[in-house]
């Protein structure tokens, strides 16, 4: 685990994402133009989309049923986990655990970006249909805002009428986020297209993936460092909530999905997005549901703990896990 530990610390992907928090810290001038910073989230969505499209021309529907039925169980029960945790250990009002549950129990695009290269770095790359998971993954977010309002109606905070209303908006406004959207659109994309039209653009959405991402990765770490100032302000629970969450994902996650009968690549990549947070897409529902939320709670957790953490530590650390669970 050591030398898996040593060469993650080492990569340029995490040495940027370091670079970025370092930046922060030192008040640096150095920033990346948030136009620049949307192409390359554009970029790196579409790169994965087509790839997995293209792969999923040659899977078989009943090969993938266990996977498919891993992924429910992920939508389902990691924010309701979460919800349980934030609310009855960590003792966060109702609105407040909702938000964290909803960052939880959706996922980071960049998180899944990172998986996939280190996969594929270690000689186990992903399957296709793997990408079309993530993108179902993101339904976690209406999981959580769901418990989070089942919990206001019985503390008689909210009208029925209303929060019908609310989780209707709620879907349709996930339905259309970016992440989803252009995940699923361009899985379809690369499936239709076909091996001689996907070689034409092989050389940019394939060849260029890995610059763009250290590229991005740096912007990140500037974001992350940013909210390291929110640890004060949160306290130590929401500190141990934001390592430990990921790790039990993790490692329940990549188990399941190893019985499941996925590869290593495969089991590994829905491990790692598992025991990821969103910071991107989720906290826009949040804000919509649950205004009152704190965003120094959810968001520090989210982004300032556990992205540094699974970029460092946490991915090589599911990698150990898959690695168990798959008797390597």
């Amino acid at each position: 685990m050591d030398s898996i530990l040593l060469e993650n610390l080492i990569s340029p992907i995490t040495l940027a994402f370091l670079m970025g928090i370092v930046a922060t810290l030192i008040r640096s001038d150095l920033e990346i133009p948030e136009p620049v910073i949307r192409i390359f989230a554009i970029f790196l969505l579409f790169s994965i989309g087509l790839q997995g499209g293209r792969e999923l021309q040659t899977v078989e529907l009943s090969n993938v049923m266990g996977a498919v039925a891993v992924t429910a169980a992920i939508v389902l029960l990691i924010p309701l986990m979460a919800f349980l945790v934030a609310r009855h250990v960590i003792k966060l009002s109702i609105v407040d655990a909702a938000g964290v549950a909803a960052l939880y129990g959706s996922v980071s695009s960049v998180t899944s970006v990172v998986a996939r290269a280190y996969a594929e770095a270690a000689g186990f790359p992903m399957e296709g249909y793997v990408t079309g998971l993530v993108a179902l993954m993101e339904l976690g977010i209406l999981a959580a805002l769901f418990y989070g309002r089942v919990a206001l109606s019985q503390s008689a905070a909210a009208g029925g009428a209303a929060q019908k209303t609310a989780l209707g908006a709620i879907l349709m406004e996930t339905l259309r986020g970016r992440g989803l959207l252009l995940l699923g659109g361009v899985l379809i994309i690369g499936g239709l297209s076909g091996e001689a039209n996907f070689s034409k653009i092989e050389p940019f959405f394939v060849d260029l993936f890995r610059g763009v991402l250290v590229l991005f990765l740096l912007e990140m770490g500037m974001t992350a460092g940013r909210q390291l100032t929110g640890f004060a302000r949160v306290g130590g629970r929401i500190l141990a909530f934001g390592v430990v969450m990921p790790l039990v994902n993790g490692f329940v996650v990549s188990g399941l999905a190893t019985f499941a009968g996925l590869p290593m690549g495969s089991a590994f990549v829905l491990g790692v997005v598992a025991a990821s947070a969103s910071y991107i897409d989720a906290p826009a529902a949040v804000r919509a549901t649950f205004p009152e939320a704190n965003p120094s709670v959810y968001l520090t957790a989210s982004l300032g703990i556990t992205f540094p953490f699974m970029l460092i530590l946490g991915v090589p650390m599911v990698w150990q896990m898959t690695a168990f669970w798959q008797g390597l």
